[in-house]
């Protein structure tokens, strides 16, 4: 039991346990709302000119809706199955780190984690980390997977079936619900200067470069806002320490008191003997009254 209430904060002092019950609640909002987002892809894969079959098997295996969206977004758009295809994947390539970081704070068995790396998504990683717990971690990442994958495999069979029905799902609004519901749990988790630059930097990217890239591609690029956010920062910070130095001696050459710098006739005439140096004062004065 105390391993499972082992604490997610990185602050030394253990964080108060979240009910059960909030953790459940909380995910099947999310599990709910994104899940009815299956509807649209249904819709837009049959539109695509894929089978129901297809969709289906889509939303089985793969089951991450960015990456199913690239896929049949670019189908329909005239692209070639392999451009898609490699849109897709690459949009995907984002899960790969989300897994590294649960799989730290999920600690799962060995057996199950080949079977909960199919449920790591945007939604299982957004609920998971914000989690005082591991046990509510845990628990969090269940209920949103099992309720996303559930609604989302029924609404995508409903949505293939039913594409003639349903019509223009832009009407319903149904392709929105999943990234409003990503940016609504990723919103409270900004809280420093530098990572709100880093999501206003991607966002910025991501959507200026969306009219001129393929699909998948804009989202790849604003990755990059993460490490350029912080190698001005860095960058920042150099400049001000230098800044902080200039008119110091000491601060700009350390070495400057010390013997280790000086010339070895420096460190000569500093470790003379005390009774040489004077003879050669005296000598010196000596010369200057006979002159």
């Amino acid at each position: 039991m105390a391993t499972e209430q082992t604490a997610l904060t990185e602050t030394g002092a253990a964080p108060e346990p979240k009910p059960d019950s909030a953790v459940i609640r909380d995910a099947l909002g999310v599990g709910v709302a994104v899940g009815l987002s299956g509807f649209a892809f249904g819709v837009t894969s049959a539109g695509s000119g894929l089978s129901m079959l297809q969709t289906c098997v889509l939303s089985l295996l793969v089951f991450t809706g960015a990456s199913q969206f690239a896929l049949v977004g670019a189908l329909a758009a005239g692209g070639s199955p392999f451009t898609a295809a490699a849109g897709a994947f690459f949009l995907g390539v984002r899960n790969t780190f989300y897994g590294l970081r649960l799989s730290q704070l999920l600690a799962l068995p060995r057996a199950v984690r080949p079977f909960a790396a199919h449920w790591v998504i945007d939604e299982t990683t957004a609920v998971t980390l914000i989690q005082p717990t591991r046990r509510a971690a845990r628990i969090g990442f269940t209920a949103t997977g099992l309720t996303l994958y559930v609604l989302w495999n029924i609404t995508t069979l409903l949505g293939a079936l039913g594409a003639e029905a349903l019509g223009d799902t832009d009407a319903w609004g149904l392709d929105a619900a999943g990234p409003a519901v990503f940016l609504a749990l990723l919103a409270p988790m900004l809280r420093t200067t530098t990572e709100r630059a880093v999501a206003g930097l991607a966002v910025v990217l991501g959507l200026g470069l969306l009219p001129l890239l393929p699909g998948g591609v804009p989202v790849l690029v604003a990755a990059l806002s993460a490490p350029l956010v912080l190698f001005l920062k860095g960058r920042a910070g150099r400049g001000a320490a230098r800044n902080s130095t200039v008119g110091d001696p000491v601060a700009e050459n350390p070495l400057a008191e010390s013997p280790v710098a000086q010339s070895p006739a420096a460190q000569s005439r500093a470790t003379e003997n005390p009774a040489t140096e004077r003879a050669v004062t005296e000598n010196r004065t000596a010369e200057k009254e006979d002159r």
